[in-house]
């Protein structure tokens, strides 16, 4: 990437970080980066196509993913830890309830607003695509069973999903790390040749 480049995502994705707009505009973004709004049209000619690099940004600092990659480490475990990577910013106990309260406070102005249902919805996909990309390394590889990708994406998403919500239900005392651990394996197991 380029420095004008780079400094454009990295405005796009503060401004996303703290708070001030879900889906920034060309005209915070230019300004943030110290860019002219047709520079930034010259890297992104589309606000969406900004949008997805800026999420794709926010996933690979959040949910590194290097060791997918690492084929000395059997395909299996290498799922786990990118899986159980996307756990690591939900917690545990009140730590996941805070997490919950909070992304359901969110969703209560989503109805009318089309702007954080849309932002919503592009992290969504890019959570999505993040996982299609692990299943794309290891299919290389000839690790995944042959189905639709799609279904197979969306069936480990809702299990971490599940799991995410275990962790916020105060009887989930018996979900520990190993629980959570056999469950994603389980999991895995439905996705992965054997």
């Amino acid at each position: 990437m380029n420095d004008t480049r780079d400094r454009i995502v990295a405005a796009a994705t503060a401004i996303v970080v703290e708070g001030l707009e879900t889906r920034p505009s060309v005209r915070a973004v230019a300004a943030r980066a110290g860019v002219g709004a047709s520079t930034l049209r010259h890297h992104f000619p589309t606000q969406r196509e900004l949008l997805e690099t800026v999420w794709e940004k926010m996933l690979s600092d959040q949910y590194p993913d290097e060791r997918i990659h690492d084929t000395s480490v059997p395909a299996r475990e290498r799922l786990l830890e990118c899986l159980m990577n996307l756990l690591t910013p939900i917690g545990e106990g009140g730590q996941a309830r805070e997490f919950w309260v909070q992304l359901l406070r969110s969703f209560e102005g989503i109805v009318s607003n089309t702007r954080t249902k849309s932002a919503l919805a592009d992290f969504s996909r890019g959570a999505g695509a993040r996982v299609e990309s692990w299943l794309d390394v290891l299919s290389a590889e000839g690790a995944v069973a042959p189905g639709d990708r799609s279904r197979q994406v969306l069936f480990l998403l809702t299990v971490i999903d599940g799991v995410a919500i275990g962790r916020a239900m105060p009887a989930s005392g018996d979900l520990d790390r190993a629980r959570e651990r056999g469950v994603l394996e389980d999991a895995i197991d439905a996705v992965l040749t054997p």
